[in-house]
């Protein structure tokens, strides 16, 4: 049921001053598809409560998210955000001046209205319910010199060219038709230099894979030609210390380590330069380790093809074990590439772990037969102290230290789930955290760990969070059937976030469901300003989220951008550069989906602004 004035019918703006009585309606037709007089008349002498205002006065409700509110209406907005945000949904509400409304009415028509062949604005399809017209006070001087103020409509007035008399029999008046507030129209991006493009693209993450590939294949092309006779002499060796190197940067032990090391030894006095160099090996490890698994493979392949070309010489079981290490260590780096790694978690996840652990057991097996073999006498020897002098030996063992290690940790933790929406779950666990840290999840001991963003509000609090999204079967499923327990690493893994310590001043950038990223940061800082931008963001994620942003952020260090009701994303460059320079921040970190992510990179590139987004290639 939606309210409307009958300037919409006749593009009247006629005022009718108020009788003094109180809200009193008439009665409308109840008739299918007609449009009944149902007029409300507001009396200057009584002051109604808010209930009572915004049931029977709907305009004053959406009043609320008008940008600049008339005087007239000053107080219905202050009384509307009261309702929304305070218990005072009973605070009286004063009128400041006299003022009357045009005649409104109910309309209960079919799902497409049509008025004088003009389409009316339908909020619902379904119900055929009608969008509240926005409205505009306007003061009109009586004769007795009292002001009067009159309701108008935005909907602009349909009319063809020759309506200009019309209006300029409207403009002799003195009567304005605003028009109809628009949506913020998004300037069409300008697309970034390819400078600018390569330099995003050509990060650490690349450099640094592109150095460790390119001095294994430069190692590889002197083996082959003849000239490294070491990797020659030693190719098991060669492979397992590229894999053992690759592990070891994907380990959250040594992560850990790695990151509270430089956050201890270069926090805020080093110069900025250095500090940013930091950040970025911290975030781009992930390029070492594709490049040494990468390399591992390959070198794995050369020393399987040296074995072939030996074949007489060589063990049977030898060759085999050869053979299905390679297949098993190939399909395991194969499954993590990005594209698969990103599409088709579930198939990355047990084809890098399971198949990887297939891998090991079969890369150990090889070790220990190649190492006991000897080709000059075709015979085996068990001698264990020549065994353990091999080098491969101890890189193995290295390895299987590193992936074994962080299973250690696995538990099982109760959980409490709240559900503000269809389309999150706010996980609960016990415990505070320091900021900047990631957790893995899941329903099973060994399968589908997911990894989120930790809430906390300090590492002594009670709790913290994760807010999984719904977007694939496992965050579908916390939400369709919680659960009372998850599995988890109490190892947390630390994210870019975790080095908010080495700066004086930053800026956490974030859209929906990044705020489970960013928010621990700004909560356990107060040298950290928050940006985020979603739909509805109340509704969505709920009163904890809400609550913790209300009461530890102040409106000094805190831009909330809700989309549905400003009616469009914003202009993020503009806010993000104005707040860089007021703020006076040396860094900007940044959580969002590719496009975002992409979009704020090239331009806090052009501005000359350093910044860190979300990884896409790991």
């Amino acid at each position: 049921m939606v309210l409307f004035t009958s300037s919409l019918v006749y593009g009247s703006t006629t005022s009718y001053r108020a009788p003094s009585t109180n809200l009193v309606p008439q009665a409308a037709d109840a008739q299918q598809d007609e449009i009944s007089p149902f007029p409300y008349y507001f009396s200057t002498s009584r002051r109604p409560n808010a209930r009572t205002a915004s049931r029977l006065f709907p305009p004053f409700r959406a009043l609320e998210h008008a940008d600049q509110p008339t005087n007239a209406f000053r107080t219905c907005s202050d009384l509307g955000r009261s309702v929304n945000q305070g218990p005072d949904v009973n605070r009286p509400m004063v009128c400041r001046y006299k003022f009357s409304i045009e005649q409104w009415y109910i309309y209960k028509g079919p799902k497409t209205a049509r008025l004088d062949g003009r389409s009316l604005p339908v909020a619902d399809p379904e119900k055929g319910t009608l969008e509240p017209l926005p409205l505009q006070e306007s003061l009109c001087k009586e004769k007795d010199g009292s002001s009067v103020a009159t309701v108008v409509d935005q909907l602009p007035i349909l009319k063809s060219s020759g309506d200009k008399k019309a209006s300029d029999d409207l403009a002799t008046k003195g009567v304005v038709l605003p028009s109809r507030p628009t949506k913020p129209s998004a300037k069409p991006r300008k697309k970034a230099s390819r400078r600018i493009r390569f330099l995003l693209w050509f990060n650490t993450y690349r450099k640094f894979f592109c150095l460790t590939f390119g001095l294994n294949m430069i190692g590889l092309t002197l083996a082959a030609s003849g000239h490294f006779p070491y990797a020659i002499k030693y190719s098991g060796a060669m492979v397992v210390a590229n894999l053992n190197f690759a592990i070891l940067m994907r380990n959250e032990v040594f992560g850990r380590l790695l990151y509270l090391f430089v956050n201890t030894c270069f926090a805020k006095w080093p110069p900025l330069w250095f500090r940013l160099g930091c950040t970025s090996v911290l975030q781009h490890l992930g390029g070492i380790h594709s490049g040494c698994a990468l390399s591992g493979v390959i070198w794995l392949l050369f020393k399987v093809v040296m074995n072939f070309r030996h074949l007489d010489v060589n063990h049977d079981s030898i060759l085999i074990l050869g053979v299905v290490t390679n297949i098993a260590v190939m399909v395991s780096a194969l499954s993590a590439f990005p594209w698969v790694r990103n599409t088709h978690h579930n198939v990355f996840e047990r084809h890098h772990r399971f198949v990887g652990w297939l891998g090991l057991i079969a890369t150990w097996a090889f070790v220990i037969l190649g190492d006991t073999y000897n080709p000059a006498t075709r015979t085996w020897d068990l001698n264990g102290v020549d065994f353990v002098h091999h080098q491969d030996v101890w890189f193995t063992v290295g390895m299987t230290i590193l992936i074994s290690l962080p299973w250690f940790f696995i538990r099982e933790v109760p959980v409490d789930i709240e559900l503000p929406s269809a389309k999150v779950a706010i996980i609960r666990f016990k415990r505070g955290m320091q900021q900047g840290l990631l957790g893995r999840i899941s329903r099973s001991s060994v399968m589908e760990y997911h990894a989120f963003g930790i809430i906390s509000e300090a590492r002594d609090a009670e709790y913290h969070y994760m807010i999984a999204g719904v977007q694939g079967d496992f965050t579908r499923n916390l939400v369709n059937d919680p659960p009372k327990t998850l599995w988890t690493r109490e190892l947390k893994f630390a994210g870019v976030s975790n080095t908010s310590t080495l700066y004086t001043r930053g800026i956490r950038v974030c859209t929906g469901t990044g705020i489970g990223a960013a928010l621990s940061t700004c909560l356990q800082s107060p040298n950290w300003f928050l940006i985020w931008i979603g739909s509805d963001q109340e509704k969505t994620f709920g009163p904890t989220i809400s609550g913790l942003i209300h009461k530890h952020l102040g409106p000094e260090r805190l831009i909330l951008w809700d989309s549905k009701l400003r009616g469009g994303r914003p202009d993020t460059m503009k806010i993000l550069k104005e707040t860089y320079h007021t703020w006076n921040a040396e860094v900007v970190f940044i959580t969002s989906n590719y496009i975002g992510n992409s979009e704020i990179m090239e331009g806090c590139k052009e501005a000359g602004i350093p910044a860190f987004g979300t990884l896409w290639d790991f």
